[in-house]
């Protein structure tokens, strides 16, 4: 995903949330900052390209489900996910974040030399710089929604769950299994729900731009809205 393929998508979910777009650039700006001239992650050798990837979301089925997620030839963890499947005995690759439920769980993969996507946005930067000082840089692939600056790069996607979709794509994964993705949790927040439904938009995209069907959408494709690209 380049950015300019990228962008249109990104200025409607800012529409729809009514995100402003200078928040996400000062937030970028300020990962850039924080990061200085340390080295970070290069997600080159994660061993995506020709791989099967599982996309472990965080919702109920999470763990009924884990045997998809060790199945695969590489893990990426959406947040708390990360937490859950290594407590079912599942190895985790990688954790894709916005640092704001388990942070201290990116401090802690990033020490073992696991890395972290870590991900910032308008409304995440305290968060940012109260965690990303105690991570690794090493092991840290800074991201972002807006437009990239390096060392921080934006591979498309807009929640944990489907960002970590879209780095997989970038990098070359053969095949995506989505274990623990419950569109339809009763549990969560409207703008949870709301965000739930970019995430159904965003991968229904991904799919047809990979010429591959993901079971998680079974069903429900003809409901989904269509993202616009230009």
């Amino acid at each position: 995903m380049e950015f300019h393929t990228w962008e249109p998508v990104y200025s409607d979910i800012l529409d729809d949330f009514g995100y402003p777009r200078d928040g996400d650039e000062l937030a970028c700006d300020r990962f850039v900052e924080l990061l200085g001239d340390d080295s970070t992650y290069d997600p080159t050798t994660l061993g995506l390209d020709g791989a099967s990837v599982a996309i472990a979301g965080a919702g109920p089925s999470l763990e009924t489900e884990a045997d998809r997620a060790a199945d695969a030839d590489v893990v990426l963890a959406a947040s708390t996910a990360a937490d859950r499947l290594q407590a079912a005995g599942v190895a985790v690759d990688c954790m894709v974040t916005d640092l704001d439920k388990n942070a201290d769980t990116g401090r802690k993969l990033t020490a073992a030399g696991t890395p972290v996507v870590a991900h910032v946005h308008g409304d995440n930067i305290p968060a940012l710089e109260t965690h990303i000082p105690a991570y690794d840089s090493e092991f840290v692939v800074p991201t972002t929604q807006a437009t990239p600056a390096p060392p921080v790069r934006n591979y498309g996607g807009f929640t944990d769950g489907d960002r970590a979709a879209f780095l997989a794509d970038h990098f070359g994964a053969a095949s995506l299994v989505f274990p623990g993705w419950d569109f339809e949790d009763p549990s969560v927040t409207a703008e949870k729900r709301q965000k739930l439904r970019w995430a159904e938009r965003l991968l229904r995209w991904l799919e047809q731009r990979r010429g591959e069907r993901f079971n998680v959408l079974d069903g429900r494709r003809d409901a989904i809205e269509p993202v616009v690209t230009d």
